[in-house]
């Protein structure tokens, strides 16, 4: 009796010694990396859990989370890209719905808008570590030695070419898009004339008609015309790499870019110590009826739907977005954090940069419908950079390229309707 009353109780004490055990994952650098654990050793005894560390690079982490979830072998908490979303939950039953876990995250962190990004069908998916947005950032000092002033409109962008190559040289630029760049800026341009997003929440299917999208993809040719951006097929010769590996880049003979506020510093390290990029807020075009500011999360936290102890997982998260030692842990490991008190946090203790600040401010300011994750689709993207590129190299007209970007999105979405 004494034996089996003993086997009872070891087994009690290892079930209960499991209970407490959780698996979160992630992808990330080494910094990422070293900070998440040093935060969840501070975490997880703070609430009596032990949390078993699984990290990656980014490349084959989807692959890597896709296999665990056909196999509901995933980990109850998973760092999850925002346009996974409809792949992995379609419905909104593919993670634990957040919602439920109120009283365990303060999500009074986070404005409406931000837990919307996290939101499929009214539930919430996955909590936004960080909102990221598209900001133009300017090289101050290449306009200003050419006496000018950093633009505020697009007309001033168009304006500023030819002074640019009268008083600097011919390979003067004042704006580089190409490429997934060139998508944001037809987009910008679509939303801001109509302000719908491309993708319809109720229907699934693309908000815009053809003429809608055809004077977006005009607005990009005149700016190439007008000679403000370089041609799509000139910055494919060069071997299409990143705009902040080229010496034009550089040396700041391109001189404006639109990119995520988080990648202020991919951008700005590389300028010459004289030369001083600033964010500014969103350029309208003519008759614009919103900023059509894009942001989104730039990776949610989400527990699995077929985790054992949701609870703990959710004592985790909030743990990581808002208690005040694993914020300065973490510090911006994850870009500007979404959490206010967060946010806050470092901001007084200045680990933010103010210029990452100041265009993360630009993004949560702006103004723009709710961006659906459906954006960023791979067939979505797919069906835009083929045409905008047949565009550029004059296999296409604009006509064409904006009938088939239309329908070619409406047959990727309808396994999703």
């Amino acid at each position: 009796m004494r034996l089996l009353t003993t086997t009872i109780l070891t087994g009690l004490l290892a079930t209960a010694a499991q209970a407490d055990t959780l698996r979160m994952s992630w992808w990330g650098g080494d910094a990422r990396h070293a900070q998440t654990q040093e935060a969840l050793n501070y975490c997880g005894p703070k609430y009596g859990h032990d949390i078993q560390a699984e990290f990656t690079g980014w490349s084959g982490h989807q692959e890597r989370i896709t296999t665990q979830i056909a196999g509901r072998t995933e980990a109850d908490i998973m760092q999850i890209n925002w346009p996974w979303l409809p792949l992995f939950s379609p419905d909104g039953t593919g993670f634990v719905d957040l919602y439920d876990y109120g009283h365990i995250i303060d999500l009074s962190q986070f404005t409406e808008a931000q837990l919307a990004g996290g939101e499929v069908a009214g539930k919430l998916n996955g909590i936004p570590v960080s909102t990221t947005g598209r900001v133009y950032f300017f090289n101050k000092t290449t306009f200003e030695r050419a006496g000018l002033d950093v633009p505020s409109t697009w007309q001033e962008v168009i304006d500023a070419a030819p002074v640019l190559r009268a008083e600097l040289g011919p390979d003067y630029y004042p704006f580089e898009a190409a490429g997934l760049n060139a998508i944001f800026l037809v987009s910008m341009a679509v939303t801001q004339a109509t302000g719908k997003d491309l993708i319809d929440p109720e229907t699934t299917m693309a908000a815009w008609t053809e003429e809608e999208l055809l004077e977006g993809i005009r607005f990009y040719q005149s700016l190439v015309e007008a000679g403000a951006i370089r041609e799509w097929r000139q910055v494919a010769g060069e071997g299409n790499i990143e705009l902040f590996e080229m010496r034009p880049w550089a040396d700041g003979r391109i001189a404006g870019t639109y990119e995520w506020d988080s990648a202020y510093a991919k951008y700005a390290d590389p300028l010459s110590d004289d030369q001083v990029l600033v964010p500014v807020p969103m350029l309208m075009t003519e008759g614009a009826v919103t900023e059509a500011t894009y942001s989104k999360p730039s990776m949610l936290f989400s527990i699995s739907r077929n985790s054992g102890h949701p609870e703990a997982a959710a004592e985790i998260i909030n743990c990581l977005l808002n208690d005040p030692a694993a914020v300065e842990i973490l510090a911006d490991s994850r870009g500007v954090p979404a959490s206010k008190s967060a946010f806050e946090l470092l901001n007084e203790s200045n680990l933010i940069n103010p210029n990452v600040a100041a265009a993360n401010a630009i993004v949560l300011d702006g103004s723009g419908p709710v961006v659906s994750s459906f954006n960023e689709h791979p067939r979505v993207r797919d069906a835009f950079r083929d045409n905008l590129e047949g565009v550029a190299y004059g296999i296409l007209s604009a006509e064409d390229a904006a009938a088939d970007i239309i329908s070619s999105i409406n047959r990727a979405l309808r396994q999703h309707r």
